[in-house]
């Protein structure tokens, strides 16, 4: 079936000589196709060394938050147009409604409790209370917990106290709470956890622009889904100085709801990792023995004390445990009223500040927007909140699109951690790169060219030890003395996997034409099946894996996130492979727009880049729903930020889409080519390039 030369080297393979897992090697030991992270795993807290290793960690998960909750790059903080009314007088304290706008057309609602005898001039701490998912939201009044309860006394405390919705509850009914966002919205970076971390940044600002407030003097608490918003809250905005997450902050429960579940949220993370981000702020953990909070005072309290102790303020730390099933009851409430009053009013430690009875108001006298009322005119719903964002991404990128050499760098030192972040593809460090060889030989081509064909798995090694991703690959080294080595190696990724680089001539496989090309020519070959693709499929290996529905993304990687970061991964491998800086890489059918994002990764590490677009819509969502699924990418500016990232770089982009539409996306990428004064260096072109053209393509000088 293969034949030989006169030296006895085979110059034909069979289909099963492509193939890594052979005889002898049957299983592909890939975790990604056994384990699915979800939020009643079990996690623990990697243990750091220093500050700075934590500080590095820390910087990292603050930007992850940001950039899932869609709020990277900063949107614009628009006039507030806030209006407060309704004042009523109580014992000790004030009342009154509030409603602003967190961005034009989407209205924060809630209520603001202030100190009844204020001193003038003088300015109080102040307090923000999100609510969980009590079915009466910020108004519930029962004894598991009560958020007027809490407000009352923190104004009688002498503090001023804002409770405000979660998006879809009472007042805030602009959009579904469990319903908004989906698979177009989550390319946007459109979601409920964005929009309600949104509403309490805003809230912030609402109440630093109180006369009566002192901006250094703030603090945040809530319980359950009040809790989750309490930690992401405090850890993105240092503005919160002291805070008191109640009964959610878990190693083994992350939230059950949209609203903390953002697409990326939790890739190698979970949420005592991001409440540690509060230190070494004031924070205490208060929790029940009848909820998912059973194990704080030996599990998750000691996790984020660990983090304290590398900032000497272990005492900034406190933990206490309510003998009670899931809730923000007096007792809980009682822990947290004096924890405040110590570092926010000066009360000596372990001063107790007991609740004192209160009056019920009638929900109708606290509501902002009742039912059966109109919302203002403005007020935008789902739909209109949808599209004000998605314009709103678009301008974002739009204002930052660069036009000289000083803004294109502009732009990668503002996207290009955030780019790589959406992707969840950073670059392995050489320590971290796994390689397995298999078996090897020689071959000769049927064009003379002699060769070494080895078969390889390669991979890397994830973060905390776990064990290493790994991928069937074949690396091809030409054996000619006169050019051994003497041409940059050369990555090919199809979308169909590495046996589209050969041909099939009935029982005979043969190199394909461009492999063979390049091997003739030079140029050491790596090939190889990104997750999913080749060898994966077969019916242990193709999981089907459900990107689409909610919370799978908020701790799993996407598969067209596991190819591109394979292909970073492959990028690194042939560096090390072959001894060289940077590296040669051809992306063919889909594979095209994975190693176009990842060379927004990789950076120098690839010299030149040729991509089959493959007819994809770069502006169209469906083709990233059904080709390159990758929650964020749309709102960071998607392949064409990628583009963007990599100039001046030599690229082929080719097999584009032939729409009109597209034809403004490519000007203005040949636009900012010619603006960094390469513009020979983009090529682009709507019919797919052969074996031929690519070749001398990548052997052109540019």
């Amino acid at each position: 079936m293969n034949g030989t030369n006169a030296a006895g080297e085979r110059t034909g393979l069979g289909p099963a000589d492509i193939a890594v897992l052979g005889p002898g090697f049957p299983t592909l030991h890939d975790p990604r196709l056994r384990e699915v992270r979800h939020s009643d795993e079990t996690y623990t807290l990697p243990a750091y060394a220093s500050r700075a290793a934590w500080l590095t960690r820390a910087a990292q998960l603050r930007q992850r938050i940001l950039v899932t909750a869609g709020l990277w790059p900063e949107p614009p903080r628009t006039p507030l147009r806030a209006r407060v009314w309704g004042r009523l007088e109580r014992d000790g304290y004030t009342v009154e409604k509030v409603a602003f706008q967190s961005f034009p057309g989407c209205y924060v609602t809630g209520n603001l409790y202030r100190p009844r005898a204020q001193a003038s001039g003088r300015r109080y701490p102040a307090v923000l209370n999100p609510h969980g998912h009590w079915p009466q939201g910020r108004l519930a009044e029962e004894s598991r917990g009560s958020v007027p309860a809490r407000c009352i006394t923190f104004a009688r405390q002498g503090f001023v106290a804002f409770s405000y919705d979660m998006v879809g509850y009472l007042d805030s009914r602009q959009v579904d709470h469990r319903a908004f966002g989906g698979w177009r919205e989550w390319l946007w970076g459109i979601h409920s956890l964005g929009l309600q971390l949104w509403n309490s940044i805003r809230s912030l600002d609402f109440l630093t622009e109180l006369p009566d407030v002192d901006p250094a003097r703030l603090a945040c608490t809530g319980a359950s889904g009040g809790g989750t918003q309490t930690f992401l809250l405090t850890a993105v905005d240092d503005r919160v100085q002291v805070a008191a997450p109640v009964n959610m902050i878990s190693a083994h429960m992350q939230g059950g709801c949209v609203c903390e579940n953002a697409p990326g949220l939790r890739l190698d993370t979970f949420n005592v990792e991001i409440a540690a981000l509060t230190a070494p702020r004031p924070m205490i953990l208060v929790s029940a023995t009848g909820d998912w909070t059973a194990n704080t005072p030996t599990v998750e309290f000691p996790a984020i004390r660990s983090v304290y102790r590398l900032f000497g303020a272990e005492d900034r730390v406190a933990s206490v445990q309510i003998d009670a099933g899931h809730n923000y009851n007096r007792a809980s409430r009682e822990a947290v009223y004096a924890f405040f009053a110590h570092w926010l009013g000066g009360a000596p430690a372990g001063t107790r500040v007991p609740e004192e009875p209160y009056p019920v108001e009638r929900d109708a006298d606290l509501r902002v927007f009742p039912e059966g009322e109109p919302l203002p005119a403005d007020a935008l719903d789902a739909a209109g909140i949808t599209t004000a964002l998605v314009r709103q991404a678009r301008t974002a990128v739009r204002d930052r699109w660069p036009c000289d050499a000083r803004q294109a760098e502009q732009l990668r030192a503002e996207f290009g951690a955030a780019f790589a972040d959406v992707l969840a593809a950073g670059s392995p460090q050489p320590e971290a790169l796994a390689i397995e060889r298999r078996t090897s030989e020689q071959l000769t081509s049927t064009a003379g060219t002699r060769y070494r064909l080895e078969r390889l798995l390669i991979g890397r090694q994830a973060d905390g030890g776990a064990p290493a991703t790994m991928f069937p690959a074949l690396h091809l080294t030409p054996l000619e003395p006169a050019t051994s080595g003497t041409q940059p190696p050369v990555l090919l990724v199809h979308g169909a996997g590495k046996g589209a680089s050969f041909r099939q001539e009935g029982e005979t496989v043969q190199l394909g034409q461009l492999a063979a090309t390049l091997l003739g020519a030079g140029h050491p070959v790596l090939t190889c099946d990104v997750f999913l693709t080749g060898e994966y499929l077969s019916p242990l290996g193709h999981t089907g894996r459900p990107v689409l529905e909610a919370h799978f993304t908020t701790f799993n990687r996407t598969d067209a996130q596991w190819r591109v970061y394979d292909v970073v991964t492959a990028v690194a491998v042939l560096r090390q492979l072959a001894g060289a800086a940077a590296v040669d890489l051809v992306g063919a059918g889909d594979a095209g727009l994975w190693c176009l994002l990842a060379r927004a990764v990789a950076g120098a590490s690839i010299r030149k880049l040729a991509a089959d677009m493959n007819g994809f819509g770069r502006d169209r969502d469906e083709d990233y729903r059904d080709r390159l699924y990758i929650p964020g990418l749309r709102r960071l500016g998607d392949v064409s930020t990628a583009v963007a990232l990599a100039a001046p770089a030599p690229l082929l982009l080719h097999g584009a889409e032939a729409d009109s539409a597209a034809l403004p996306l490519t000007r203005r990428l040949h636009q900012l080519y010619a603006a960094l004064n390469r513009p020979d260096a983009l090529t682009t072109r709507q019919d797919t390039a052969d074996a031929a053209e690519l070749c001398a393509w990548l052997a052109a000088d540019s």
